[in-house]
């Protein structure tokens, strides 16, 4: 009877010996995978997708990895990365309107808690249970407590820039007077910030220390590093700002022109695309010279943004060459959404008084005490040739530039991928990776994920990932319904014609003709599964008055 007590307690601790030598053992084999996302930033801003903008270590990453040209993220930023940390839509996770202006129509409603909610699983957390080191520096946006905050789901360090943005300087000044800049260290709030603080640089800092101090671990990572630029108030180092001076000088129409010849160029836009008419912003010759002068600052500022962060992610991919870890590190870099074509007072709770607080003389633009941003002109040319862009479910404020480069890759090295994909898609391809199972799986509580995994696509093993399926959207009243080369487009009018468009993406990227009247079994067919998408995912549907994004004349 002893020998059977004894066996009793040596068996589950022989077991208990054996699964951590087998975790340990798959941990390793395991990849790392760093996540990058830029805010705000336009489709064709980056060399890879034809801009002008210095961007070296992401023209490398294009040369050694695989751009994705027909990438779809939603049309801002908080929804956005719902859908990242999900995998599910953004009415299922806490954000069917972002959560500065949830609707009293929608407020208390699930899917419209306004951060990421409980219900849904979260990435990092899967991961984090998987044996994951979980690392998150930058913009997190989806959500202000502190059990809402990165540390509380999922993220072992953590620091993050909880609202939507502000001040990229020490000072914390922020986009209204009614949305204060938090930023939190492992869930506690940071009071003070180093002087010499820059966004986009500390948020590399903080990535590399927790690299560097962990990597003697036996433990693949996962670090997701979130920048805040070039989201507005435009700031930068002024010694980068010089870089580009006179870059701008012929304007945004001229500007426009010429990315969407590049993209042309490059593959990426077919010969015969027709642009978007130009309307809602005034010809850049039409515009006074002081004002000429100071919106090509503007532009001056945000390319030296973007320029300022790709030295920093080159400060990352140094590290994991140096470290032997760049060849067994998946690395994914994408925009939130497009580029943002709205002024300060398009913010909640903006006012004259704060705005006049600001020194936007034009030896200021640009640096401390000042409150610039690109507007709709420069937003426009950064997501040549499309219509619109941030904010709006048209393919300007929907489309990401996006590339990729898997764990040891071989094959496709420098190729381009334009079938269709989806943020959704993004944390099914993490988990497949990993070799993680969704928790969705075996509990029928915990809403799935709606994407699939891109590695069969990059490995070139099928063509189309979502050949025979459909994406919806709606925020804010907005709405669209992708399928296939279909798209149908509903924005309110002066914006759109105030019911449903049709267009074909393969041959109209620009959504500049309304097919309607020759495809009307398409787009009623496109309606009716739009109405199903919408009654699955818990919609409400309370329009906000778009005016706000022109913002003050």
């Amino acid at each position: 009877m002893k020998k059977y007590k004894l066996l009793i307690i040596l068996i589950p601790l022989l077991i208990l010996c054996c699964s951590d030598e087998n975790e340990e053992e798959y941990s390793e084999a395991r990849p790392n995978i760093l996540l990058i996302v830029a805010d705000d930033l336009g489709y064709s801003d980056i060399g890879p997708f034809g801009g002008e903008i210095n961007t070296p270590a992401l023209d490398r990453l294009a040369v050694n990895g695989i751009r994705l040209t027909n990438f779809h993220v939603l049309p801002t930023c908080s929804p956005t990365r719902s859908v990242l940390m999900s995998g599910t839509d953004n009415h299922i996770a806490g954000l069917g309107s972002m959560g500065e202006i949830v609707s009293p129509k929608q407020k208390g409603n699930p899917g419209y808690e306004g951060y990421l909610n409980d219900r849904v699983a979260h990435l990092p957390s899967i991961l984090k249970d998987a044996g994951y080191r979980t690392y998150m520096s930058g913009k997190w946006h989806l959500g202000h407590e502190k059990e809402h905050r990165p540390f509380a789901r999922g993220f072992d360090e953590t620091f993050s820039l909880l609202p939507g943005g502000g001040s990229h300087w020490s000072d914390k000044l922020p986009l209204s007077p009614v949305q204060p800049m938090t930023y939190s260290r492992n869930g506690e709030v940071v009071d003070e910030l180093p002087k010499d603080f820059y966004s986009t640089k500390n948020y590399t800092d903080y990535i590399l220390k927790w690299l560097e101090r962990d990597k003697t671990e036996d433990k693949p990572f996962f670090a997701y590093l979130s920048y805040t630029a070039p989201h507005d108030p435009l700031h930068a180092p002024k010694d980068y700002i010089e870089k580009y001076k006179g870059k701008y000088s012929d304007g945004y129409q001229v500007l426009r022109e010429k990315r969407l010849k590049r993209l042309q160029d490059l593959g990426i836009m077919p010969d015969d695309v027709d642009m978007y008419p130009w309307g809602g912003t005034p010809n850049w010759d039409d515009l006074p010279e002081d004002k000429r002068a100071a919106s090509e600052r503007d532009m001056e500022v945000y390319a030296a943004m973007v320029d300022f962060m790709d030295e920093q992610i080159n400060r990352v991919f140094k590290w994991l060459e140096e470290n032997n870890e760049m060849e067994n590190t998946m690395i994914i870099f994408f925009s939130d959404n497009g580029a943002n074509g709205a002024d300060k007072f398009a913010y909640q709770g903006q006012t004259e008084e704060f705005v006049n607080t600001f020194n936007n003389s034009l030896e200021n633009r640009g640096l401390k005490k000042s409150y610039i941003e690109m507007g709709p002109g420069w937003a426009t040319a950064s997501m040549s040739p499309r219509r619109l862009f941030k904010a709006f479910t048209s393919e300007g404020g929907i489309s990401s530039p996006c590339i990729v480069k898997l764990p040891s890759q071989s094959v496709n090295k420098g190729s381009m991928v334009n079938a269709f994909i989806h943020i959704s898609d993004i944390m099914p391809t993490f988990l497949d990776l990993a070799g993680v199972t969704h928790p969705g799986i075996n509990d029928p509580n915990v809403p799935g994920m709606m994407g699939k995994s891109i590695l069969p696509l990059l490995n070139g093993e099928v063509e189309e990932l979502h050949p025979n399926e459909g994406i919806g959207y709606e925020l804010h009243g907005l709405r669209a319904y992708l399928k296939g080369d279909w798209k149908i487009l509903n924005l309110p009018i002066p914006f759109g014609t105030g019911d449903w468009e049709l267009f074909n993406l393969r041959e109209d990227p620009a959504e500049s003709n309304d097919l309607s009247s020759e495809y009307p079994k398409i787009r009623t067919e496109l309606i009716n599964a739009y109405e199903v998408y919408e009654q699955n995912v818990g919609v409400i549907f309370d329009p906000i008055d778009m005016s706000i994004v022109k913002g003050k004349e």
